[in-house]
């Protein structure tokens, strides 16, 4: 799909499944049977994708004269009729603060969920996003739309595209994102539309239309999108930005659109300055992590590995910023930014964080798998128990004890790393001029990565400890745990990393000898 030559294929006419041909007859049914003079219009994004050739299973249905509710009880009647069942029957109620500004009426048909809405138009405050909703036409509900791409219905009594803005299917053909009305007073009345808007052009590759990027950059749409929408509504974008196909051209957009600040706030007792650039570097480290992966191979990753390391990446020149919460506490950045700028999930910050953590350590044991220099190898991990421990060996103890700590997402933590490495060269400037090096820092990731395999560490975690916090206490005859045992473990754990063939009696033998010599040395 090259939309900057103008060569989107758009299909002529849209080709039911046969799924959706007993839907739409079922539908059909309906209206002949109680003899309805209603039109049943499929709207938005269903409509956009068919005729993209993309299959699309989020069928909402537009109604002209009666309420959704209204139309599934017919629905549900004249499947009674026909001696079928209706399942799944449900009215969501209007919710206003959850974006919902009408009562969707819902009903499970052929597998699929079907939402019955009526065709409306809105009226917007200066205060508030939330719009005072009425019936419309067809045609002011194809202007009240974000985008012109989504502004098309399928007529099913008719079984044809109605493109009532008059630009919907060539903004499509041309790959062009266009609001159906002037882009400004469109972003005034609903500021979300702006990333909506970014989100569509970075999925499908499109170009936004250069009066939209003005319109979206003006410090009165700026100021609107930070006070009349909700946190969570621009954390859903972002999140569906960054799991979709192209994150960077989106984040990009967010960056050269000065957005950026306005969709990452920042807390005000920030205590770390940042460069005046930081925001075009964010971008630069998801630009270079994105292409990383490519190189890599995207199936190496999760699709949850895949969109934390992204934020990761977005966030890397911040990872060492903090504020004080108000017991003065040093609080990360990038936790602000999760919590209260994007209101994601807890789990998602930590796990950033954890990412950012362990990719620093990353960078202290790379040059022991890429080097052959046996002081550097020695210097690895210096405690005095293990100095008799092979320099091959001794590697895997502070390896397997970072493995266990990032777990599934070492491979992550490694594959950032790769962009700092060696951490006494400042990389700032080649990312911001796109010199990325991908082929080196892939080479260097699969190095480490074999290393780690051949190791036999890849789920070093879930590896049990061989001995327990009870065969411990009787060691050191103590009656409860404490300090003195969490060190032990620990210790035991090292030998059980720096032995993977060891067993648990030798693991015990080891301890009860070093303990001895540890008593008489007191």
């Amino acid at each position: 799909m090259a939309a900057s030559s103008g060569t989107v294929q758009v299909k002529e006419k849209i080709d039911l499944t046969e799924t959706e041909k007993q839907i739409f007859d079922r539908l059909l049914g309906t209206l002949r049977h109680f003899d309805l003079q209603t039109e049943l219009r499929v709207a938005g994004g269903w409509v956009r994708d068919k005729l993209l050739g993309k299959e699309c299973y989020d069928i909402d249905i537009a109604l002209d004269n009666m309420l959704g509710s209204e139309f599934v009880d017919k629905v549900k009647d004249y499947l009674s009729l026909v001696g079928e069942e209706a399942q799944g029957l449900a009215v969501i109620p209007c919710n206003p603060d959850q974006s919902k500004h009408l009562e969707t009426a819902r009903i499970r048909l052929c597998g699929l969920w079907i939402d019955f809405v009526n065709l409306r138009c809105e009226d917007y405050t200066e205060e508030s996003r939330i719009p005072t909703m009425k019936f419309g036409t067809a045609e002011e509900d194809a202007y009240r739309r974000d985008l012109t791409i989504n502004s098309l219905f399928y007529n099913i009594n008719t079984g044809s595209v109605e493109d009532l803005t008059g630009r919907g299917v060539a903004d499509l053909r041309s790959g062009n994102i266009v609001t159906p009305l002037p882009p400004k007073a469109t972003f005034l009345d609903d500021p979300l539309r702006v990333l909506r808007a970014i989100r569509f052009g970075s999925r499908f590759g499109f170009t936004l239309d250069e009066e939209l990027k003005e319109a979206a950059a003006c410090d009165e749409v700026k100021k609107a999108l930070g006070v009349k929408i909700s946190r969570e509504r621009i954390g859903s974008e972002i999140d569906l930005m960054m799991s979709g196909p192209d994150p960077v051209q989106a984040m990009t957009c967010i960056s050269d659109l000065t957005l950026f600040w306005v969709v990452f706030s920042l807390p005000l007792e920030q205590e770390t300055s940042l460069c005046e650039e930081c925001d075009r570097l964010c971008v630069s480290y998801l630009a270079a992590v994105w292409n990383l992966i490519q190189a890599v191979g995207p199936s190496t990753f999760s699709d949850e590995q895949r969109r934390l390391s992204l934020y990761a990446a977005l966030f890397l020149p911040l990872r060492k910023a903090t504020y004080k919460d108000k017991k003065a506490k040093k609080i990360p950045v990038i936790n602000h930014i999760f919590r209260v700028s994007l209101k994601r999930k807890a789990s998602d910050a930590e796990t950033v964080i954890n990412l950012n953590k362990a990719l620093e350590k990353f960078l202290s044991l790379i040059p022991c798998f890429t080097s052959d220099d046996n002081i550097k190898l020695a210097e690895v991990y210096r405690e005095s128990d293990f100095v008799d421990v092979p320099v091959n060996l001794k590697v895997r103890i502070p390896t397997g004890f970072l493995l266990r700590e990032i777990k599934d997402f070492w491979r992550p933590a490694l594959m950032m790393s790769t962009l700092l490495y060696p951490a006494d060269i400042d990389c700032t400037q080649g990312l911001l001029n796109k010199q990325y090096e991908i082929d080196k820092r892939k080479d260097l990731f699969k190095t480490v990565e074999n290393a780690i395999v051949n190791l036999g560490l890849e789920k070093v975690w879930e590896v049990k400890p061989l001995i327990n916090g009870k065969d411990i206490m009787s060691v050191l005859q103590l009656k409860s745990g404490g300090p003195l045992v969490s060190e032990w473990q620990r210790k035991l754990l090292a030998w059980q990393l720096a032995h993977p063939s060891g067993t648990a009696e030798e693991c015990l033998d080891w301890m009860k000898e070093n303990h001895l010599k540890r008593a008489k040395m007191m």
